[in-house]
């Protein structure tokens, strides 16, 4: 769609989010008519300030849905309200066309999109895809679920820019015409069950991202990750299939782009001109953890996608220093580390949190009540953690799960479970904060209850 088609449309935006602002913004100042419509009370909005919608002379309401969200030619769905609540129900049954925010920016991006998803690793892969573009010399803008939105930067966008883009699975669901050049689905977990309602529709959401890609862009996956491998397998992919992951799983591929680990080396081939390329040894790579090799091998696969050479790829491997709240270096404090890795929605990324230490982790753990399953940690607890700390409403459970196995205190607060680890902790120790849930109990998000770690670790 073109601005002076889309300036002549009415607008409804469900949702004061991040996104839902930033595609308000933007559809106001290319002169189109909005309104905004947000459930929660003024006082319940992080991000929301009526005075600059009012100056901006945007039309709103908060506290209720009423039936002027429908009085609209388009409604914009933000990421965060679920597709089965009463209002979304509503519009499409209405017969109003109901998009999301990432589906509605991408109408008016001039640029080339490399969308990255995964139940683990997106934020990483697509921090460390961006910063390897800017250092070979390209215009390239990070944004999307990262905490950026893709609306936020359609001003910024120039013919020579390149979008990385973080997506999820709730964005990819409202999404249509979406079309990546370069689509990454690093790998799939159970995760967001509550909202997709089955595994199989949280996996359909994920390959959304392909959906619309054609013979000339590029799908790239994780050929260790036995969900996506199952997947290729069976299921039609558009583009060409680039794969990553451990030789013995890529080297009978016949895909144009592969990446791989061998000898502890991560090497790059092709059988466009056949090559066969040392890019890195995994000990210079200076994010910690395997999972952020894999991480690495997916934004080296998307740079060689746009023709980047070999040295600009291993300088950032080496330089880069990974993205807040994911297993992210605070502090040492009298021999003892202090990690951040508050970006542990679940047991799959407090499992390579944990596997990122050799040993004497003391960790900070709980949440928001959710799924149990301790039986995926168990062994790499028992192996390398001394001891717990449990906050939240999930503190009982971890409590009498674990308490028979090593020391387990539970904490009102994490700032109580911050103090407490650091009497405990001795030289060498690592007292990881990677909390496996949610952060909705006692935190706005995941960036607050992980800036909230790092206050409590700087006032030890």
């Amino acid at each position: 769609m073109n601005l002076s088609e889309a300036k002549k449309l009415r607008y409804s935006i469900i949702g004061a989010g991040r996104s839902g602002i930033a595609i308000a913004k933007f559809l106001k100042s290319i002169g189109a008519s909005v309104f905004l419509s947000e459930s929660s009370k003024e006082k319940d909005l992080l991000y929301f300030s009526p005075e600059e919608f009012k100056k901006l002379q945007i039309d709103f309401e908060v506290g209720e849905h009423t039936k002027k969200v429908f009085e609209s030619d388009i409604i914009i769905v933000s990421p965060g309200v679920p597709l089965n609540s009463e209002v979304v129900l509503k519009a499409n049954s209405s017969g109003k066309r109901v998009y999301g925010e990432i589906e509605v920016a991408s109408w008016f991006c001039k640029a080339p999109i490399i969308a990255i998803t995964g139940t683990n690793g997106k934020t990483t892969t697509t921090a460390l895809t961006g910063e390897i573009f800017k250092t070979y010399g390209f215009n390239a803008i990070v944004c999307g679920n990262i905490g950026n939105p893709f609306a936020s930067v359609l001003d910024k966008i120039k013919e020579d820019s390149i979008i990385i883009l973080e997506i999820s699975s709730f964005q990819l669901m409202s999404t249509e015409t979406f079309k990546p050049e370069v689509a990454a689905i690093l790998n799939i977990a159970e995760d967001h069950l509550d909202w997709h309602g089955s595994f199989d529709n949280y996996v359909n959401a994920k390959f959304l991202i392909n959906k619309n890609q054609v013979e000339k862009d590029y799908f790239i996956y994780n050929s260790d990750d036995t969900v996506l491998s199952y997947i290729i397998k069976s299921k039609r992919i558009n583009g060409n299939i680039c794969a990553f992951g451990s030789f013995d799983k890529v080297k009978n591929l016949n895909f144009k782009h592969l990446c791989y680990i061998k000898d502890e080396e991560v090497r790059y081939s092709t059988d466009i001109s056949g090559v066969d390329e040392k890019i890195i040894d995994i000990k210079n790579i200076n994010i910690p953890g395997r999972h952020n090799v894999y991480n690495s091998m997916a934004a080296i696969l998307a740079a060689k996608c746009f023709g980047i050479d070999n040295s600009a790829i291993a300088h950032t491997l080496k330089t880069f220093k990974g993205v807040e709240h994911r297993i992210e270096f605070v502090k040492e404090i009298n021999g003892v580390k202090y990690y951040n890795d508050s970006k542990s929605t679940n047991f799959d990324s407090l499992y390579v949190a944990l596997e990122s230490f050799p040993g004497n982790i003391i960790l900070i753990m709980g949440g928001k009540k959710g799924d149990n399953k301790f039986q995926m940690v168990d062994n790499l607890i028992k192996e390398r953690v001394t001891a717990i700390y449990a906050i939240g409403e999930s503190k009982d459970a971890i409590y009498k799960h674990y308490k028979d196995i090593l020391k387990v205190t539970m904490c009102d607060t994490l700032q109580e479970a911050v103090k407490n680890s650091s009497r405990f902790a001795k030289s060498g120790d690592v007292v990881l904060f990677s909390p496996g849930y949610k952060s909705f109990d006692m935190f706005n998000n995941y960036e607050h209850r992980g800036n909230e770690f790092k206050k409590s670790v700087n006032q030890l």
